[in-house]
C-alpha cells in the first residue's frame, strides 16, 4: 500500500510539464479568439471604408458646377471612384436622386433618379414619399441630392457574421448650383 501511496503522492506533487498542458488547453482558445477578433475587425473596417467612400462621392456630387446637368458617364465615374476606394473584392451599386420640396403639393418631388447600368431602380415621387421620415425638412423650392450606396460584404471567416449588404443613405445640398440636374431630364 505504501508503494501506491508513494507513487500517487509523487504523481500529484510533480509539476513538470504543466506549461505544456496549459498551452495545449489554452492555444485553441487563443487562436479562436484571434481569428474572431480579425473577422469582427474586418467587418467594422469595411463598414467604415464604405461610409467614408460614400460621403466622398456625396461631397463630389454636391460640388458639381454643371449648370446644364450631369450625364450618365459622370455617374459611372462616381461609381468607379467609389469602387477604387473600397476593397477590390466588393461590388457596389449607387443611385443618385436629385429632388426638391414643393410646398404647393406638400411633397418631395424627384428631379431625376439614376443608377449606373440600372443597377438600382430609379426612385419616383411615390417611392420618395415612403422615405420622408429620413429626408430633411426643406423650404419651398429647395433641392437636395440623395446618394444611396449598396456594397455586398462577405466576412473572411464566419464567426456569427453572415454575408450582408452595407447600405448608405446620404442627403447633401448642392453647393454651387440651385439644384443638381441631369442632361436627360427636364430640370
Amino acid at each position: 500500500m505504501s508503494f501506491l501511496k508513494r507513487i500517487s503522492r509523487r504523481f500529484f506533487h510533480d509539476e513538470s510539464g504543466t506549461i505544456l498542458v496549459d498551452a495545449v488547453l489554452l492555444l485553441p482558445v487563443l487562436v479562436w479568439g484571434y481569428v474572431g477578433l480579425f473577422a469582427y475587425w474586418d467587418s467594422y473596417r469595411t463598414i467604415n471604408t464604405v461610409q467614408k467612400a460614400s460621403y466622398t462621392i456625396s461631397d463630389l456630387l454636391s460640388r458639381s458646377q454643371e449648370v446644364l446637368g450631369i450625364n450618365d458617364a459622370y455617374l459611372s465615374g462616381m461609381r468607379t471612384t467609389l469602387n477604387t476606394m473600397i476593397d477590390t473584392d466588393q461590388t457596389s451599386k449607387i443611385r443618385v436622386t436629385s429632388y426638391k420640396w414643393s410646398e404647393s403639393n406638400t411633397r418631395y418631388e424627384v428631379i431625376f433618379s439614376r443608377s449606373p447600368d440600372s443597377a438600382m431602380t430609379a426612385l419616383t415621387n411615390t417611392n420618395l414619399a415612403t422615405m420622408t421620415d429620413r429626408l430633411p425638412i426643406m423650404s419651398d423650392g429647395d433641392s437636395a441630392v440623395l446618394l444611396e450606396v449598396e456594397v455586398a460584404y462577405t466576412p473572411p471567416v464566419a464567426y456569427g457574421l453572415e454575408p450582408t449588404t452595407i447600405k448608405q443613405f446620404i442627403v447633401t445640398r448642392p453647393r454651387f448650383v440651385s439644384k443638381l440636374c441631369h442632361v436627360s431630364f427636364a430640370c
